[in-house]
Order: structure tokens, then C-alpha cells, then sequence
């Protein structure tokens, strides 16, 4: 049960760039955050891998495939009622992940997915903290020399 849960619950994200530097977004079909765009991902189950987790659940929610990178953030996602009781608890593990593939198909967990520029985040009104690990991510990746054209070129 993920409302109102007895202890937090472990959640991976990514943060996908594909060969154009463009970013992956998911709309949400479910609560937390139904409705609303947000970098894919979801809970690790059990016996399965922190890397296995974030790769199955983009390619659930999308359809694209990954190569998952280093840790970009580790964050909590706490939401509290007016009375004050935890309706839900993350505790949340961002990668930095390059697209092996980078045609949309949604899954149950989304409604729509979009590949979208840096520049246009604020078209999609994603969370502050979101934008924060989408910029820690693609400074990352400009940091180890996998930028885009790079890996293109390969």
C-alpha cells in the first residue's frame, strides 16, 4: 500500500537524455502527482536491483530502453495531509540514463511522454526539485564527456 504507508518506500527515477540532448518526461496516470509531468520512475520491487528497478520502470512507463549511469540524487518525497499524516513517503534515487531507443510508447504508470528540450521544462511546469536533478544530471554527463554528439558519433 503505497497511501499512508508504515515506513518510506524505496523509488527510483532517471533522468533519460537521448543522442539530441533532449530530456524524457512522463505525465502521471496515478497518484502521487497524477496529471502532472515528472522524470519517469517508480518503486524498486523486491529482490530486484536499484539499476534493474530504474530500467524496467522507464521502460514500462515509455517504452524506451536504457543504459543506466551513475547516481545523479538521492531525495525524499514527502506528502502530508491538512491533518498532518503521511499519505505518502519516497525515498527516491535519481540516475543519469542514455536512450538505447527513442520511440514513445506509454504504459499504465503514463499517460503521455515527451522528449523535450532543457529549455522548454517550463512548458511541462515539472517540480523545482526535478528541474534541480535534470541540471545536476546534464551537468554530469557534460562532466564524463558522454554528451550527445558523442555518443552518436560512436
Amino acid at each position: 500500500m503505497r497511501r499512508f504507508p508504515e515506513r518510506p518506500i524505496v523509488g527510483v527515477g532517471a533522468v533519460v537524455l537521448d543522442d539530441e540532448g533532449r530530456v524524457l518526461l512522463a505525465r502521471r496516470a496515478h497518484e502521487p502527482l497524477k496529471g502532472e509531468w515528472s522524470l519517469p520512475g517508480g518503486a524498486v520491487e523486491v529482490g530486484e536491483t536499484l539499476e534493474a528497478a530504474v530500467a524496467r520502470e522507464i521502460l514500462e512507463e515509455t517504452g524506451v530502453l536504457v543504459a543506466v549511469g551513475p547516481v545523479v540524487e538521492v531525495l525524499d518525497r514527502i506528502e502530508k495531509t491538512a491533518d498532518d499524516r503521511v499519505e505518502y513517503h519516497f525515498v527516491i534515487i535519481d540516475y543519469l540514463c542514455y536512450a538505447s531507443t527513442s520511440t514513445l510508447v506509454c504504459g499504465s504508470d503514463a499517460d503521455e511522454a515527451a522528449w523535450v528540450r532543457r529549455e522548454e521544462l517550463a512548458a511541462y511546469r515539472i517540480t523545482e526539485k526535478a528541474t534541480s536533478v535534470i541540471d545536476k544530471a546534464i551537468s554530469l554527463s557534460a562532466s564524463t564527456g558522454n554528451t550527445p554528439a558523442r555518443r552518436a558519433a560512436r
